[in-house]
């Protein structure tokens, strides 16, 4: 399948780019909400204008075609980094470390920020249902086969603020290649929105 790269890298040369990559992109993610609340003078904007135009050509001097994809070690998938909710090296990704517990819910604390408002102090809400569908259908995926989604139905409850939240998800039943699953992001005042949906098993991985 497209996009599902092998590359065989030792448990070593991964933690050495997780160290590299990881501070990096969380650089470019500070650049993106300091870019969105500076009240420097124009002069400085102009300047530092100049210089990203630099950094951002010399990081195009060599660079890979397409997505970053699925880098896995043979069956075992091991890098999602390009992955906009969870990716290591994806600044737009807030990101998400999903944790599971003993009885198989996934859940993850974690911040957004000024670069995923929506109206006024609040998150957008397709970044709710971005990280709600991530999430569902990561748990509906943990079985060890791969999951796509065939819908998913987001409540919106209360407008979900800026700042520290957690989403949670959890498998409600499996038919088949069908399972159902369901989920919701917390925020200070409860849950502000939740959803369900139903994840195919694809007729390449049934086998």
């Amino acid at each position: 399948m497209t996009g599902f790269i092998e590359e065989n890298l030792s448990p070593a040369q991964i933690e050495q780019a997780e160290a590299l990559y990881g501070p990096f992109t969380q650089r470019v993610r500070d650049l993106v909400d300091a870019a969105i609340r500076t009240e420097v003078d124009d002069d400085v904007i102009r300047e530092v204008d100049e210089q990203l135009e630099k950094i951002v050509a010399r990081l195009q001097e060599r660079q890979r075609e397409g997505s970053f994809g699925l880098r896995h070690n043979g069956e075992t998938v091991t890098r999602a980094w390009g992955n906009a909710v969870i990716g290591l090296r994806n600044a737009l990704a807030p990101p998400l470390d999903v944790h599971r517990d003993d009885e198989g819910r996934a859940f993850a604390d974690f911040t957004l920020g000024a670069a995923y408002e929506g109206p006024p102090g609040l998150v957008h809400g397709g970044i709710v249902s971005l990280i709600l569908d991530h999430t569902v259908g990561m748990v509906a995926g943990s079985r060890g086969k791969p999951r796509m989604t065939a819908y998913i139905t987001v409540k919106y409850h209360q407008p979900t603020p800026l700042g520290d939240l957690r989403v949670e998800a959890w498998v409600d039943r499996v038919e088949g290649y069908k399972t159902f699953a369901v989920g919701h992001i917390i925020g200070p005042d409860g849950v502000t929105a939740e959803a369900e949906g139903l994840f195919i098993q694809p007729r390449w991985a049934r086998d």
